[in-house]
Order: structure tokens, then sequence, then C-alpha cells
């Protein structure tokens, strides 16, 4: 039942996002520096539904290489991630599951629900860390997989130029986000996994997975 209302919630929150495609919000102030972004409409939609924060008041900085910790802020917040079906003696914090974690810190309470959502993470994760591209897009694929009901697919492996330098763990995921179109490779046909992801491609992966969910979320029945 528990995994039912995740769900039904996680299905609600992209149906939310999906409808209000193309619409005009008036949340945070909108980003000041997406000029030369070719991906404005994603970043702003993303923005406007609290999925997407910036660093200050009105900077995404597109081109920042992204940390773990707003991965997983990233992740948490578009798939819809939460803990209120779970009551606590005690209410966690971050670092009983990740000791090199702040309590105190804006990330601290993605990571709690990070826990409890199967994101791939160890416990000596440092939330400063940078990811590289193959390792925001296997945890994006990995925790929407973990968490939302998707349809088994077959896929064709696609001919990745510099899959030598992908982990042997991460080659499946990253083959199923590329069969999903949810990451595309280079004009080379390479995937540049070991290059650090930045924040602009890490919010377009989001935006192309909520699209995914969107038309491929497998009806749930009580």
């Amino acid at each position: 039942m528990r995994t039912q209302h995740k769900l039904i919630a996680l299905s609600a929150a992209v149906a939310v996002f999906l409808s209000l495609a193309g619409q005009s919000f008036a949340a945070e102030a909108p980003f000041t520096d997406l000029n030369q972004v070719t991906e404005t409409e994603k970043i702003t939609l993303l923005q406007s539904q609290g999925y997407l924060h910036g660093v200050g008041s009105d900077r995404f900085m597109p081109y920042a290489e992204l940390t773990a910790a707003q991965g997983i802020q990233l992740m948490v917040n578009s798939l819809g991630l939460n803990i209120d079906f779970i009551k606590f003696v005690k209410q966690p914090q971050a670092t009983d599951y990740y000791p090199k974690a702040d309590n105190d810190a804006w990330y601290a309470k993605a990571l709690v629900i990070a826990a409890y959502h199967h994101v791939d993470v160890t416990a000596d994760l440092d939330p400063q860390a940078v990811w590289t591209r193959e390792e925001f897009t296997y945890q994006l694929m990995n925790t929407m997989e973990a968490n939302i009901a998707l349809p088994m697919v077959k896929i064709a492996p696609v001919d990745v130029a510099d899959e030598k330098d992908i982990a042997g763990d991460r080659i499946g995921a990253i083959q199923r986000a590329l069969a999903l179109h949810i990451v595309t490779l280079d004009e080379s046909g390479k995937f540049r996994p070991q290059e650090p992801m930045t924040r602009i491609e890490a919010a377009v992966l989001v935006y192309h997975a909520l699209q995914y969910i969107e038309k491929h979320t497998v009806p749930v029945t009580e």
C-alpha cells in the first residue's frame, strides 16, 4: 500500500508538471543568466514548479559543475519523493545516513528522503563532491526506476564510442537512458562519462525523464 501511495503521488506530480508546460508562472524571480542557453523554456518550467533552484536569488549558473547535494535535491524534488508515509519515533537527520553531511544545510532533508527511496549512494557520500555525467545519469535512472511503476522495455544497445570509459555496473542504466531519449550522445557518438555533469545538463535530463514518465507510467490500482 505504501508503494501504491508513493506511485500515485509521483504520477500526480509529473502530470501537474507537464500539464502546466507553456504557461506563465509567478514563482520565484526568474533566472537572469540564461541568455546564452538554448534550453531556457525547460529550465524555466522546472524552476516554476519548484524542482529547480538557483545559486543566490536569481542566478542558475547553468554551466557550473553539479554537486552530489544538488543532484540529489533535483531528483527528490522532480520525482516528488517524500517520507510522509513513514511515522518516526525520532526525527531522522542527514548524518544518521551520511556522516559527512551537515544537518543544517539546505540539502539535509533531501538526503534523508534519498535514504528511504533507494538512491544508490554510499554512507561516505560527500555532498559537495562533483558528480560526473555517468554518476548523475545512473542515479537518475536508478531512482526513477526504483520509485515509479514503468513498463519493462527491451532495448537495442546503442553504440557508444567511449563505452570503455563507463563503469561496468553503470552501462545498463546509461544504455536505458539513451534508449528512452533521456540523454543523448554528442556529435562524435561519445557520452563523455567522466566529465563533470553541469547544472543545465542535469536539468535537461530531468525534464526528459519527466516527459517519459508521463507517457509510460503504469496505472496504479488499489
